[in-house]
């Protein structure tokens, strides 16, 4: 019985032109958005590669010159794009694409592409995962609200309930028409996703890319079956079809456009983060503090007097001005850690309050998972910046040990291929599935918990009379 409820609400769905017409609308939208951000992705990652290599062969062709004028010469450090980040682009336009690494100096992140946008541009660049999340949910709203309340409005209702047909399997057999049905715009979007990822997946990352791409699969559809049952879960309830259509409105209008909105706007409020100009300050006053930086080049004079057993500094067969240079990056590493790291935290914080606003609404685990999943999020770019700065700090370290190994007081010393080839190319790996997962527990349980409570809700509506 629950399969034939199923094919005829399958057959219904597909025959009613309001459906045909969403469904074509949703698909293009989807289709054509997973196009854009398979071809964004392979322009902006053939774009970093020759920057990389550009940047690469500059370092090395550098002319001889003292190490710490190479320090300041630098390196840029490109940020590599997630193969995910076709569905969901995340914060990446918005943090930078690129860190110029140099002495004395945890620079911001440049180049963001949201800065080179206008406002149009910004409204007209919708992502698959947009789609997802925001168009889907209304289009299964529209699908959904007249599922049992129409069938009442008809006198049909009373019709299946006579012949024997339970609430319980005329429920499922719905359910599975309607999902049947979403799958006819589901399974194309999925199956351009898959071949636009085996097109720009290398075969040694292509099992950690399907790893996440099919948890990423999961977690939508586990969001997509929430919203149908909560749309089902309204429709067994509501009076009328128009009662259910503007109650599910109501819903969607609010999952997702108003409380991402809300939530956010309580993070900053919550725990707001400094102004650039406020932030940078308090930086250049950290940094500037003589009587620290005073007594720990004491601290290495009194330490290298006594390593190397001699009573003045003369006598230390190293150059001390290299020393003293790697002092003032180790107490610039200090303040930078001290700072950004403050920074970083009120970030976390404010992610925090997010995620746990996603009791209101299954929109926000979701948008999270989503971001997380493809390697878009906060913590993803968190994770390419400390392992940037690793870098710097250990160009910092090269540089100033051989000044202060190979040079002279009073002696020009200049560093040539040698010393640049010791810098190695600087490489980044992203952390795997279960580090993003990690990161997103919240929002994980959130999302189930969602899901239980739309099948509740659902589930219970059988439970009472489905007519007057």
């Amino acid at each position: 019985m629950t399969r034939r409820i199923a094919s005829k609400e399958l057959r219904d769905t597909l025959r009613d032109g309001r459906f045909r017409v969403l469904a074509t609308v949703v698909l293009a939208i989807s289709l054509a958005s997973l196009a854009a951000g398979w071809k964004h992705y392979r322009d902006v990652e053939r774009q970093h590669e020759e920057a990389r290599r550009a940047t690469r062969a500059q370092w090395l062709s550098q002319p001889k010159k003292n190490p710490h004028s190479a320090a300041h010469y630098g390196v840029y450090a490109f940020k590599p794009r997630s193969r995910l980040s076709m569905v969901d682009t995340g914060i990446d336009p918005y943090v930078g694409v690129a860190a110029w690494l140099e002495a004395h100096k945890q620079n911001e992140f440049r180049y963001r592409p949201a800065q080179d946008r206008t406002a149009l541009q910004r409204f007209g660049d919708l992502t698959a995962a947009e789609g997802f999340l925001v168009l889907l949910p209304l289009f299964i709203v529209l699908v959904t609200f007249n599922a049992f309340s129409g069938e009442r409005e008809q006198g049909t209702l009373r019709q299946l309930l006579s012949v024997g047909v339970t609430p319980r399997a005329l429920l499922a057999g719905k359910a599975l028409g309607i999902a049947a049905a979403l799958g006819v715009v589901l399974l194309p979007a999925t199956a351009a996703g898959v071949v636009g990822l085996s097109l720009t997946t290398e075969p040694g990352a292509l099992a950690q890319d399907v790893a996440r791409a099919s948890t990423l699969l999961l977690v939508y559809l586990a969001y997509f079956a929430t919203i149908v049952a909560v749309g089902l879960g309204v429709s067994i309830r509501a009076r009328s079809s128009r009662t259910a259509l503007v109650v599910l409105l109501a819903f969607w209008f609010t999952n997702s456009l108003v409380i991402a909105r809300a939530a956010s706007d309580l993070a900053a409020a919550w725990h707001p983060t400094p102004s650039a100009v406020a932030f940078q300050a308090a930086l250049e006053r950290d940094l500037s503090d003589s009587h620290d930086m005073e007594q720990r080049l004491q601290r290495r004079r009194e330490e290298l007097m006594r390593r190397y057993n001699v009573t003045t500094m003369e006598a230390v067969p190293i150059n001390f001005s290299g020393v003293s240079l790697q002092e003032g990056e180790e107490h610039g590493n200090e303040v930078f850690d001290e700072h950004f790291g403050r920074l970083f935290q009120t970030y976390a914080q404010q992610n925090r309050v997010q995620a746990w606003a996603g009791l209101a609404a299954p929109f926000l685990p979701m948008r999270t998972l989503s971001m997380g999943l493809a390697g878009t999020d906060f913590a993803h770019h968190r994770a390419f910046v400390d392992a940037a700065e690793s870098h710097r700090r250990m160009m910092q370290r090269v540089l100033n040990g051989d000044l202060a190994e190979h040079s002279r007081p009073g002696q020009v010393y200049l560093a040539g291929e040698d010393l640049w080839q010791r810098i190695p190319d600087f490489r980044y790996d992203a952390p795997g599935l279960r580090w993003a997962l990690q990161q997103h527990l919240v929002s994980l349980g959130l999302l189930g918990a969602w899901l239980l409570a739309a099948f509740t809700f659902v589930l219970t509506g059988t439970r009472r009379p489905l007519i007057d």
